[in-house]
């Protein structure tokens, strides 16, 4: 008990002090905690501390975004960005993957290596990308939606990885993995629990859609009257306890079948945005989700190995500086395909250009089929942290360099241009309790039917 309460005190410490002083000289949260990540981790380490398994389970705070994010979005406007998330989407996973592969070729490794590498790099990180976006209020921009619909585009990509990447397994690592696990398995079981394993493939498609099913029919016709039964209580905290159980619940469903969490619960959040207690459900978990997202980016930074970071530091940092120019390079032609423009596309670019979270996933997945060894693993981790501890440096070249050169071409809207027929939206203002008399305008908007 002692120890998990100043483990969390400390994690709680590190964040407190390092967001707001990133926040105040404009770095962003996320840089923040990613910062406050690398100062704690030598106690980390003095602790003994797992920080794998914090960070799976930090990883719920991933899930709960993309499920905030689902119920921003209607199947209607879903639908709506179908050209971005297969067209967009897609070309970015298949050309960086290829390019990726085509360097890793050069430099030595066996193709069937190289391919798996350029997948997983491929991925980008949603869980800065939408933090940042979202922070930084561009997530409704050209660029912001682009960004999201390749995002939404690599998570449905992770699924058939998974299946894919087993079949690259090369033959001198399987000898060697299988002499390891030999040796490894005296006294060792897994635990994992699982509703497919061992099914054929034809099961295992039928299993997958009868999950996805039960997702979209609870959340169609079972939400709705689970959270009219709980407010005849009038207790904030069970909506808070019925909104975590259906997200978990859902996360849950999809690991036990093997599909991506996040995928799943972006599917159960797109069910219920048309749900009337869409807000409610935003209101409870958007507390969860900050500190969670804080939590896994500070065991990114804490995950860091910096003993092998500094004895191959010019080759890291060399692989980091080129993925991040290959990534934005393939981003930026694809945008100027795809009709973004202005800065949008600079933004799109960069802000696309790290690896991802799930990186760290497949990466162990890779060592344990026998596909990359366990050598040329450990140096793309850091990769991966690399690359997304740079991330909020790209986006501050966007704001400070790249944005404010097309600022001038950004039309802004004055009170003398909007029509007369708008309305105007007065509220009264309470602070902390009191009732100010004096009304105050909002502003004049236009009210939408929708």
């Amino acid at each position: 008990m002692t120890d998990a309460l100043l483990l969390t005190f400390v994690f709680l410490v590190a964040g407190v002090i390092s967001v707001p002083i990133a926040s105040r000289l404009g770095l962003g949260s996320v840089l923040g905690y990613l910062l406050a990540g690398i100062i704690i981790s030598p106690l980390l380490s003095l602790f003994d501390v797992n920080i794998v398994s914090i960070q799976h389970f930090a990883e719920l705070g991933v899930v709960l975004m993309l499920f905030l994010v689902g119920l921003e979005l209607n199947p209607k406007k879903l639908w709506a960005l179908k050209s971005k998330l297969f067209g967009l989407g897609g070309g970015q996973v298949v050309l960086t993957a290829l390019l990726i592969m085509a360097a890793g070729m050069l430099l030595e490794q066996e193709w069937r290596t190289s391919l798996a590498i350029g997948l997983i790099l491929a991925l980008s990180s949603t869980a800065i990308v939408i933090q940042t976006l979202t922070e930084k209020g561009l997530m409704k921009s050209d660029g912001g939606q682009s960004s999201f619909a390749v995002l939404l585009a690599q998570d449905i990509v992770v699924i058939p990885m998974l299946a894919f990447i087993p079949l690259l397994a090369t033959p001198e690592l399987i000898t060697a993995l299988s002499h390891s696990s030999d040796v490894a398995q005296a006294g060792n079981h897994s635990d994992s629990v699982s509703l497919v394993a061992g099914l054929e493939a034809w099961q295992t498609a039928l299993v997958t859609i009868g999950a996805i099913a039960v997702v979209i029919l609870s959340g169609r016709f079972l939400v709705t009257p689970i959270f009219r039964f709980i407010a005849v209580a009038q207790l904030r905290e069970l909506f808070i306890a019925a909104a975590l159980m259906f997200v978990i619940g859902t996360t849950l469903l999809m690991s036990l079948v093997g599909l991506s969490p996040a995928l799943g619960t972006f599917l159960a959040g797109v069910v219920l945005a048309n749900s009337p207690y869409r807000h409610e459900l935003e209101s409870d978990i958007a507390p969860f989700k900050g500190l969670l997202l804080g939590l896994f980016f500070m065991t990114v930074g804490a995950g860091i190995n910096f003993s092998l970071l500094f004895s191959h530091f010019p080759s890291i940092l060399g692989l980091t500086l080129g993925l991040i120019m290959v990534k934005a390079t393939t981003l930026f032609i694809l945008g100027r395909i795809f009709s973004i423009r202005g800065s949008n596309k600079w933004l799109f670019a960069l802000g696309l250009a790290q690896a991802g979270e799930f990186g760290f996933v497949l990466l162990s997945f890779t060592v344990s089929n026998a596909v990359i060894s366990q050598e040329v693993a450990d140096i793309l981790l850091l990769v991966v942290a690399l690359s997304m501890l740079l991330t909020p440096m790209l986006f501050i070249l966007y704001d400070r360099v790249i944005a404010p050169r097309y600022a001038t071409d950004q039309t802004v809207g004055t009170q003398d241009d909007m029509p007369d027929d708008n309305k105007i939206i007065i509220a009264d203002l309470w602070t902390n309790g009191q009732h100010h008399r004096q009304p105050f305008t909002i502003g004049r908007l236009s009210l939408d039917r929708d």
